[in-house]
């Protein structure tokens, strides 16, 4: 009866566990405040752009005016805007992609702010600011947002789409510490202090 008791109560408690939601990948990731929608309308540059989200949540098109878009992904605002561009153009042919606005800083050739497709992996976006310099570490990689540090030891093979890394955040490359930097030195000092100690022993 304890048995059964026990197993009865491990059902429950497994029943009552909360649901976790899928992580949502590039194609379904909702946008947020400063992702960039580039918008490209075919034969109808004075429309197409790129288009800041801004702090509400809005961004404002050429010709149909002001949109809220955190709720959409990149398919579902594509499809509302074939919709209202429709009523403007005939059979608009409409492209939309979701940019991240992310910084890149610290030991990399040319540091600043990129606009990156979420599709990409932190390496390639590590390309776009010139690659790392002689003395940067791509192995302890570090996430800062709003001068926090949110994650460390990423990894470079990993797509910004399955990364926590959204618009604003800042991907930091650290310096190499300096035994990595002088691995040589640093074998040649100790192997001197072992073959020291060496002749002293046996003197």
């Amino acid at each position: 009866m304890r048995q059964l008791a026990t197993i009865a109560a491990l059902l429950v408690a497994t029943w009552c566990l909360p649901s976790v939601a899928p992580a949502q990948t590039g194609e379904t990731q909702t946008l947020r405040p400063g992702d960039v929608i580039r918008l490209s309308i075919w034969r109808e540059p004075e429309m197409s752009g790129d288009f800041i989200v801004d702090e509400a949540g809005s961004v404002v098109f050429a010709r149909i005016g002001e949109y809220s878009v955190l709720q959409e992904t990149p398919a579902t605002l594509q499809a509302k805007l074939l919709a209202s561009y429709g009523r403007y153009l005939r059979d608009p042919n409409i492209d939309v992609i979701v940019l991240r606005r992310i910084i890149v800083r610290g030991a990399v050739n040319e540091p600043g702010l990129k606009l990156v497709d979420p599709t990409i992996t932190i390496a390639d976006a590590l390309a776009m600011a010139g690659g790392a310099t002689a003395l940067g570490d791509q192995n302890n990689i570090q996430i800062f947002r709003d001068g926090q540090v949110i994650a460390a030891d990423i990894s470079v093979d990993m797509r910004l789409a399955d990364s926590i890394i959204r618009s604003g955040d800042q991907i930091f490359v650290p310096q190499r510490s300096w035994i990595s930097r002088n691995t040589g030195l640093v074998a040649t000092g100790i192997s001197g202090s072992i073959a020291l100690l060496i002749a002293l022993f046996i003197r």
